[in-house]
This record gives C-alpha cells, structure tokens and sequence, in this order.
C-alpha cells in the first residue's frame, strides 16, 4: 500500500494537491495527468532515502499538508476580511466600531488555531495533550469573547440609552462593562480546570470562605458597593440632578450637580466648581434633597423685613414688581408677598416666586433682593435694623 497525491490541473497552470486513499499502484486510474505518476513516484522516492517507514511519512505529509491549508486559510480569510472592511467602511455602523474586523481577524486566528491543533493532536496520535490544549484556547478565547461582549455593550449604551429619558441604564452599562472581563475570565479559568479534570468545588469553597474573611475585613467597602447598587436600584437621583451637598467645606456652596455615580462613591460638582466625593454608604443614611427630582421649576422664597410704620400695601407691590420685571421668574404660579411674622423692629415679609431653572436661585435671590434695596430707596420705605433707647438715670 502506498500513498498518492492527486494533482489537478486548473485553469491558469494553478494547481491545488488533494490528499487521496491509499492505493496500490495497480488501481491508479487510467488517463490521469502525467504529473500525478510524477509525484507519486517523486513521494515514494524521497520516502526511501529519509529511510521513514511509510505509515510514519504518510503522518508527517498530512501534518505538513494541514499546516500549508491552515495559513492558506488564513492568507485568504484576511485579504477576504480586508476587502470586506474596504467595502463597509462608509458604514455608520463600521465608522463607530472601529474594532469590529480587528476581533473578527483575531476570532479567526484563535478558531484556525484551534482546528489546526486539534487535528494534529488526533493525527500524531498525542491525546495526553489534548485537554491541556483545549484548556489552554479556552483561556486565549476569552480575550476576543471580552472583547466582542465590552463591543455589543458599548453598541447598546449609544444606541439604546441615549434613547430614554432615565440615565439609570447608562450606569448599568458602565457596571457591565466594567465586570464583564472579571467575569469571562473567571468563567474561563473555571472551564479551563475543569477540562484538565481539576475538581473546582474545593477552590469554590476556598474562595466561599476567603470571601467571607475579605468581607470582614473590608466591612466598610462592601457597604459602599452595596449601597452604591441600592441607589441604581431606588435612583434619588440621577445624573444631572442638583442636590443638597451636606458635607461641603464651611463658606462654601451646599448644592451641586451629580456627574457620576459609582460603586464605592458619588461625585457631586458643586456651584462653586468643587467636586466633593460622597461614600454611598454616607448618601443612603441622609435625607437626599433633590431639586430637580420631579420638575426642573422650583419656589424661591425671599425674606425682606420693613419698618413698623412703612406703608405695608405698597412695600407688597413693589416686591411684586421687581419679580415680575425678572424675565427668568416664571409668571404661573405667580409671585406672592405674605406676612411671616412681626419681628422685634421689623415686619417680617417673603416674596415667593418660581423659576424653571432651578441653578439660578442664588443669582434670582442676589437680583432681586438689590432691586428691591433700591427700590424701597426710591420709595422712602424703611429697611429698619436693630435699635436700642438707653436712658441715663442721673441719681
């Protein structure tokens, strides 16, 4: 029994090598081109000068065959996966995922690779390497699959959560993304020793218990994670809000805007352009003042305090002037002046107005408060002060 190689002759003077059975020279069809007696006769030569037996050389030729289609698969799949990303490249979908064909040509490595190898493995009659093989792919595989899962998750956030009105699914892409490797590669080494037939319940339990030692060790870390997932879930607030800043420094704004939201901590801007990081754990015992939770409008509310014997009736009305002449303080619900209280030298009055942005209530209490300065000047209304009478008794 010999070993033969068909060669076809194509079109072009190419021709490709196709690995036949093993047949006896007498059963050779009649009528073939010259050139596959040629090489046959070219096979069995060199075969009887290495001295190889023929069971062995007819190993070594399939295995040298395989590697040839192997890059020759490759050499193909990339110039076909080259002219392809020629082809799309106006795609919008190709513009904004540059990474797309670079994982599609590593994809194709690892699978090329990975049938190579196996073929080889059950060819040179090695199956003591098989698993470790196999377990190795598994963890060089999980390279691309992070990437292609990190790709369709990027994908979603700029297609799908810029869509919707809540932001809450843009944290939960961000947290999916950022365990996403933590969590292929795990799942990966797990498979990995479980096809090198390493009993995984033993390490399980070991981790079960190294968590439980971490987890006392760093109570307080966990109790920030844990709150940190408890606001994604409750949402206070969002981002963008503007919220009551409790632990800013003294003099200082106590209200910002929230520009993320983490696991461990939340980033509050302040107006005065402080970024303040807040433990979770700290945000989910206080009470969350949020002003822009359900409406963007707000009540300011502005104490102005007048003399006993001012005219109260006009002191209303030029209150409610100055509020109606500031273009941003909405005109429904409209601006009221109520009577707080009578104070030891003052009648205590507050004008109430509304405004739709809710970052222009200090600049909105600023304003109006000089206007209306200015405009009890002009009126010769009293702003009166504390006054003392002291009386010297001359005995």
């Amino acid at each position: 029994m010999q070993t033969y190689y068909v060669v076809l002759q194509m079109p072009g003077n190419k021709a490709d090598a196709v690995l036949c059975e093993r047949l006896p020279a007498s059963r050779i069809p009649k009528g073939l081109p010259l050139n596959f007696q040629a090489i046959n006769d070219l096979l069995t030569q060199i075969q009887q000068n290495l001295g190889i037996e023929a069971p062995l050389f007819q190993i070594l030729t399939q295995a040298a065959l395989v590697l040839m289609g192997t890059g020759l698969a490759w050499m193909v799949g990339s110039r076909l996966l080259s002219s392809l990303q020629r082809r799309l490249g106006n795609h919008p979908l190709i513009q904004s995922e540059t990474e797309i064909f670079p994982l599609v040509q590593k994809a194709l490595r690892y699978a090329l690779i990975l049938v190579c190898g196996t073929y080889l493995i059950r060819l040179l009659d090695i199956g003591v390497l098989e698993k470790p093989f196999y377990a190795v792919m598994i963890m060089v595989l999980a390279s691309p699959a992070k990437a292609f899962l990190v790709l369709v998750i990027d994908y979603l956030e700029k297609r799908v959560a810029v869509q919707t009105e809540t932001k809450v699914d843009n944290i939960l892409f961000d947290l999916i993304g950022k365990f996403a490797g933590a969590i292929i590669y795990a799942t990966a080494a797990v498979l990995a020793l479980d096809m090198l037939g390493i009993n995984v319940i033993p390490f399980v339990a070991g981790a079960g218990i190294a968590g439980v030692a971490v987890g006392f060790a760093a109570k307080d870390t966990l109790s920030n994670l844990i709150a940190g997932v408890l606001l994604i879930i409750d949402r206070p607030f969002e981002i963008g809000d503007r919220i009551e800043v409790w632990s800013a420094p003294a003099g200082s704004a106590t209200w910002g805007d929230v520009i993320d939201i983490g696991l461990r901590a939340t980033r509050i801007r302040t107006t005065d352009n402080i970024v303040i990081i807040i433990p979770n754990n700290e945000i989910m015992t206080r009470d969350i003042v949020n002003y822009t939770s359900i409406d963007t409008k707000i009540r300011v509310r502005i104490n102005i305090g007048i003399a006993y014997d001012a005219d109260m009736a006009k002191a209303k009305q030029i209150c409610l002037k100055v509020a109606d002449d500031t273009t941003w303080v909405a005109k429904a619900p409209v601006p009221k002046v109520v009577v707080r209280s009578f104070g030891e030298s003052s009648v205590d009055l507050q004008l109430r107005v509304w405004i739709e942005d809710p970052r222009k209530r200090m600049d909105t209490i600023s304003h109006i408060t000089d206007q209306i300065k200015t405009a009890f000047d002009a009126a010769g209304i009293e702003i009166p002060y504390p006054k003392r009478d002291i009386t010297i008794v001359n005995k």
